[in-house]
């Protein structure tokens, strides 16, 4: 926000005589809202890693609960009889994770005003 409240176009549209809600509401949310959204998106897989990494060394969610972590911490005991028990929920927090950090890469891509 400090950023966007320095630059031209705002400085421009204040010596235009616009009002404040004006400049807020057309030049500042627009332009701010963009970084929130990415942040949120990155973030989203880093909580999802998070929860199932507490899940599985037994901090996080407890066994009745449903969660990738949970299925990794049974599907380790059971390694030599059925290994696809621990592979799969594995296997779908790294594409989960990895889906929610490229959709984030690819929405800065896409609302970035340098790169347009």
């Amino acid at each position: 926000m400090l950023t966007i409240k320095q630059a031209d176009y705002v400085m421009a549209a204040k010596a235009l005589g616009a009002s404040t809600t004006r400049i807020l509401l057309r030049h500042i949310m627009p332009n701010a809202i963009a970084p929130v959204i990415v942040v949120a998106t990155i973030a989203l897989g880093g909580y999802i890693s998070a929860e199932a990494t507490l899940s599985f060394l037994g901090i996080g969610l407890a066994e009745p609960t449903v969660s990738w972590g949970v299925d990794i911490s049974s599907g380790q005991e059971q390694l030599r009889n059925a290994a696809f028990v621990l592979i799969i929920p594995s296997v779908m927090v790294s594409i989960t994770v990895l889906a929610f950090i490229m959709l984030g890469d690819a929405v800065r891509n896409a609302l970035d005003p340098k790169l347009r």
